[in-house]
């Protein structure tokens, strides 16, 4: 029942999170105004955040229900991956909530309809969009994140197992996935369905719409750029970006915004104080590798690190007779 379970638990929540996307603006029916928007629940973006962390378990019940080695080993992967990076993507969804003042995702487009200028991207920074932009794809197991679907490691991944159906279901869930999240940080960050050019008078509520499926195309044509131009990255790199990187670098950047909405002095003392921070951790990650690799430690040619004294026995011995 699990294994038949599984591709469902994956596709689904990508279709509850499209639904939380405003895809236009208003429009006027017999004298009632609709919004272009399936729902509009008014925690919308924690439902996201939790659709986010429960499309995993699709992928790790698949891994724990094929019965094979290769499956299981990429759906622990996969956990790992998601646990890594949902606190630096929460952070960041956070410094916009901090803006916008409200967990509604319609509240969040109406608060960026000003102008250019209003959205997001502009008010909050470039930081936090890039980091979601990463930590979203990280999570989505996207390339150059794929290390959940290494082919060279890990044959089919978590699909190892499955056909007909069920296999199209997964791969219809990263689709899904993929033009949801495009929606996602769209609306986030871009104005959602807003634009920088006037509408026809008689064709307000159509302009919104065209603007969004614009703007959800090009992030959509990103993560297929992304995937034919960027090599895989290995399971510790993927590792070291999401806590090492993203994680300090968005609790840093929210710091800063909050400060900043309490007041400019108390922003510039945060910004100043994230700054000394920064400096410390890169230090002390720093001073960690000298540690780890000294001068005399034979490095790996697979990700520098050092080597166990029984490789090193066996290639300084050579091969038993």
């Amino acid at each position: 029942f699990i294994f038949k379970l599984a591709p469902y638990l994956s596709l689904v929540p990508a279709l509850i999170t499209f639904s939380i996307v405003p895809l236009g603006g208003t429009l006027t029916i017999a004298g009632h105004r609709v919004m272009l928007q399936i729902a509009n629940p008014p925690m919308g973006i924690l439902i996201m955040l939790a659709m986010s962390g429960i499309s995993v378990y699709g992928v790790m019940l698949a891994g724990w229900a094929s019965g094979s080695k290769y499956p299981l080993i990429s759906s622990v992967r996969a956990s790992a991956q998601m646990i890594s990076y949902e606190a630096a993507l929460g952070m960041t969804i956070v410094t916009v909530i901090l803006v916008t003042g409200s967990l509604t995702t319609h509240d969040i487009v109406t608060s960026q309809a000003h102008g250019i200028w209003h959205w997001n991207l502009i008010r909050l920074g470039f930081v936090p969009f890039a980091v979601f932009l990463i930590a979203i794809t990280a999570e989505l197991g996207r390339p150059p994140f794929d290390v959940v679907e290494a082919d060279s490691e890990l044959v089919g991944g978590f699909a190892t197992e499955y056909s007909s159906l069920r296999f199209a279901l997964f791969y219809l869930a990263e689709f899904m996935n993929t033009i949801t999240m495009s929606a996602i940080i769209v609306t986030l960050f871009f104005g959602g369905p807003a634009g920088w050019i006037p509408p026809v008078p008689h064709l307000k509520w159509v302009f919104p719409i065209l603007w969004f499926l614009a703007k959800t195309t090009a992030f959509a044509f990103t993560y297929v750029w992304f995937r034919a131009a960027l090599p895989r990255f290995r399971y510790d790199q993927v590792m070291d970006l999401g806590w090492k990187r993203l994680i300090p670098l968005s609790l840093g950047w929210m710091l800063i915004v909050a400060g900043f909405l309490v007041a400019p002095a108390w922003g510039l003392i945060m910004a100043a104080l994230v700054l000394v921070a920064s400096v410390v951790l890169a230090r002390a990650f720093e001073l960690g590798h000298h540690r780890e690799v000294g001068p005399d430690t034979v490095l790996s040619p697979v990700g520098r690190r050092p080597l166990p004294e029984e490789v090193l026995r066996k290639m300084t011995d050579g091969p038993e007779a």
